[in-house]
Parts: C-alpha cells; sequence; structure tokens
C-alpha cells in the first residue's frame, strides 16, 4: 500500500496529466463572456504607446491587472511549473497564485516545490489552501505554516465542494465552514481571500464572504476545467464516472459571477478567472467589474516546459492583447476600462 506522501505525490501528478492531456470541459456550459463584445471607437483620441495597464492589488503594485492562477505543487514536475510562472510573472508583473499547500504543511520535504519566493521577489505571492480542511483538524496554525513556507503575501482559501465529492479521496464535510474561515480571516496575520475552483462564487455567497472578514474573492467561474471531470478519470468507482456526466454543465458561468459579486458591492476587490483564454476575455473581467484577471489551465501548456521562455511570451500576449482592446475603445488605463460603457451584452 502507498503512503500518504505517495498518494499525495500520484494524485497531484495525474491532476497534472489529466489536465493538460483530458477533455476536462464542460459540455455546453461557457464563461458567459462570449456574450458580451466591446463596441467599437473607430476615433479613440488616445495612443497605443499611452496605454497603461498598471494597478494595485492589497498594496502591491502590478505591472498588469492579471493573476496566474493557483494550479499546483507537491510533485518535482510541478515544482518546475511553479518556477516557471514565478519567472515569468516576475518578468511581467503579474500577481501569483500556488496551488494547495496542504502537501508542504504535512509533508515538509515537499515545501521546496512551492518554494518561488527566489524567483519572484517583488510581486504578491498568494498560498493556498482548501477551506474544508478547516473542518478536517487545520486552524490558524497551519494557514500560518503554509504562509510561512511561502513566503506569501496572502492566503486564499478555496472552495471545492464537488471536486471533492467525486474525488477518490475526497473531504465533504462542509457544515459550519464559514465561521471557522471568519476566524482566520480575523486572526492571520495576512489578508486571507476565497476562491472557487471553476464552478463559481454567486453574488450572494461572495457577500457572506465579504462580511466573515475575506480580504478579496476570486469568483473562479465555469466555463473552463471542470474538476468533476478531472475526477471522472482518476474514480475507480463507475457510478462516479457515470455520475460526473450528468454534472458536466454544473456550475455559474464567470461573467454572470462578477455581474452579481459587483451589483452587490463596488469597493471590495474582486478577481475574476474560469475558463479566460485571452486578453480580450480579461478586458471583458475588467470591464465588468474584476479588479485582477486569472489564468490557469490556458498558462499550462507554455508553463511544463523546460525553462519560462513560453510562458513569459504567453503572458505578454495577453497584455498586448489587452492594452489592444482597450485602444479599440479609447480608453488609457485601469479606471477607464472599469468604468466603460463600452462593453455591451448581445
Amino acid at each position: 500500500m502507498p503512503n500518504h506522501k505517495q498518494a499525495t505525490d500520484k494524485r497531484k501528478a495525474e491532476h497534472i496529466d489529466i489536465v493538460l492531456n483530458r477533455d476536462v470541459e464542460g459540455k455546453s456550459i461557457t464563461t458567459g463572456l462570449e456574450r458580451y463584445r466591446f463596441r467599437h471607437q473607430a476615433l479613440p483620441e488616445v495612443d497605443f504607446d499611452d496605454i497603461d495597464l498598471s494597478t494595485s492589488f492589497l498594496g502591491h503594485h502590478l505591472k498588469a491587472p492579471f493573476l496566474v492562477s493557483s494550479m499546483t505543487g507537491g510533485t518535482e514536475e510541478a515544482g518546475q511549473i511553479n518556477r516557471n510562472l514565478a519567472q515569468a510573472a516576475e518578468a511581467r508583473g503579474w500577481a501569483l497564485g500556488l496551488g494547495s499547500g496542504r502537501a508542504a504543511v504535512e509533508h515538509p520535504e515537499l515545501a521546496r516545490t512551492f518554494d518561488v519566493r527566489s524567483h519572484a521577489p517583488t510581486i504578491p505571492i498568494l498560498a493556498n489552501l482548501g477551506a474544508v480542511q478547516l473542518n478536517y483538524g487545520y486552524g490558524i496554525a497551519e494557514c500560518q505554516r503554509v504562509v510561512e513556507l511561502t513566503q506569501a503575501d496572502a492566503l486564499i482559501l478555496h472552495l471545492n465542494s464537488m471536486q471533492e465529492v467525486f474525488q477518490p479521496e475526497g473531504n465533504t464535510r462542509f457544515s459550519r465552514l464559514l465561521e471557522k474561515i471568519e476566524a482566520i480571516c480575523s486572526k492571520l496575520e495576512v489578508p486571507v481571500g476565497v476562491k472557487e475552483v471553476g464552478m463559481g462564487i454567486d453574488g450572494d455567497t461572495a457577500c457572506r464572504l465579504w462580511d466573515a472578514g475575506a480580504a478579496f474573492i476570486d469568483v473562479a467561474g465555469a466555463g473552463g476545467t471542470s474538476w468533476i471531470q478531472v475526477e471522472k478519470y482518476r474514480s475507480p468507482d463507475p457510478l462516479v464516472r457515470q455520475a460526473a456526466e450528468a454534472f458536466r454543465d454544473w456550475g455559474l458561468p464567470t461573467a454572470a459571477c462578477i455581474r452579481e459579486a459587483r451589483t452587490l458591492k463596488r469597493d471590495t476587490p474582486l478577481i475574476a478567472s474560469g475558463g479566460l483564454l485571452d486578453g480580450v476575455d480579461g478586458a471583458k473581467c475588467l470591464a465588468l467589474g474584476a479588479n485582477l484577471a486569472g489564468f490557469g489551465r490556458s498558462l499550462l501548456h507554455a508553463a511544463v516546459q523546460p525553462t519560462p521562455e513560453a510562458i513569459s511570451r504567453q503572458l505578454e500576449q495577453i497584455e498586448w492583447e489587452c492594452k489592444t482592446a482597450m485602444f479599440g475603445i479609447g480608453v488609457t488605463d485601469m479606471k477607464g476600462l472599469q468604468e466603460t460603457e463600452r462593453l455591451v451584452e448581445i
């Protein structure tokens, strides 16, 4: 029988392989971003060279309003992916989210796969833990430990209830979790945010989390990777594999989550992720009201290359596309993009 560390290594490696090589998207559900279009401004009255993508997040300056979303950690391959992502994010001035640090807490020898601060000394790094672990013995000490191990500027607690149901090793005790999230938000020395993993956070839930002290929300909507589908490929249970097909379109589209959350609270940090493919998607999210746009699986193929050059080029491409969208509607900075009336629903 494999020990706990070997089981963790196997699960993490399988996740990377499945996300890279299998069909893990919803059947017909989309991000909802295709329902929005920028109204072209034929006379933009701005110079392209004057367009400025810079912004701030949690008091940190960013060269671009983008986040490398939390993806992986806990294996040697994951460590190389994280180092590539960190070097590219540092070079381009993006924020960087790390995969769940639970493996590093429980197996300290794996902490090196999350150790990227030396490659990203200036950008904000967001550590990550599954919120459900707060119902399985985790508390402020473990949360503080993962922040220390990663030298992170903030902690993300991720919500993944549907993934846990379909995961062979899943943890499904989600009752009374909000009060425990609130306790971590009030006690941890760094800001604490909450994200989904691709099923979306609706406006009501976002407000409950903000009221509990969450410093930011990442809606992480549907339309990209479905972790139900990822776990389907790992499950030995034919009932679970069949049920995964019934839930192939489960989740809330990313665009709808942004609109709901932003309509209810205008002044709180909001990250939009879930199925974003390019800089135009990112620009739409920002115009809908997000403060940052997060990219995950769409970066992974470049991130698995031996060196960070490929992923750095992709980040630059996304920035250029966002700037070009801004030029096309005649705005020069983030304030102009977030306040534009030139994004219309079609």
